[in-house]
């Protein structure tokens, strides 16, 4: 088998094609929630503590001069990327709940009972028995 042939198949099994489709999806809902914690979240997030844009929170290393610009550590933006994961982490962890409890809810009913107990003996006796093996009473 070639190369090309075996890639074919490994590119259109069902389960790389689907892991595809989730990525794109991955992506794209990590940009609505960025714009959802950049646009909606952090600015009254800001307001709460005293008008502060998170995004232009720095501390700053080392002064601009006139031929390198400053050295700073921009951990406004940090924080505003930690926010955006928190809200990702906790929408899937809700999706996979949510996935996990209908799961439950297509679980096969218990399987009917094969063995039954003897009334005499108390011993565990096929379901389909008419004597007891153990004691010879009729069931």
């Amino acid at each position: 088998m070639s190369m090309m042939s075996e890639f074919k198949d490994f590119a259109m099994r069902g389960n790389v094609v689907d892991m595809a489709v989730g990525i794109i999806i991955g992506a794209a809902f990590g940009k609505i929630v960025s714009a959802f914690v950049g646009g909606i979240v952090m600015p009254p997030l800001g307001l709460l503590i005293g008008g502060v844009d998170f995004t232009d929170l720095a501390v700053t290393l080392q002064a601009a001069t006139e031929s390198a610009e400053a050295v700073t550590i921009k951990y406004g933006a940090f924080l505003q990327t930690v926010f955006d994961f928190l809200i990702v982490a906790f929408a899937i962890f809700m999706v996979i709940k949510a996935m996990n409890s209908m799961k439950q809810e297509e679980e096969a009913p218990a399987a009917e009972p094969t063995t039954q107990e003897c009334p005499k003996c108390i011993s565990e006796i096929s379901i389909k028995a008419s004597r007891c093996p153990n004691c010879t009473s009729e069931v």
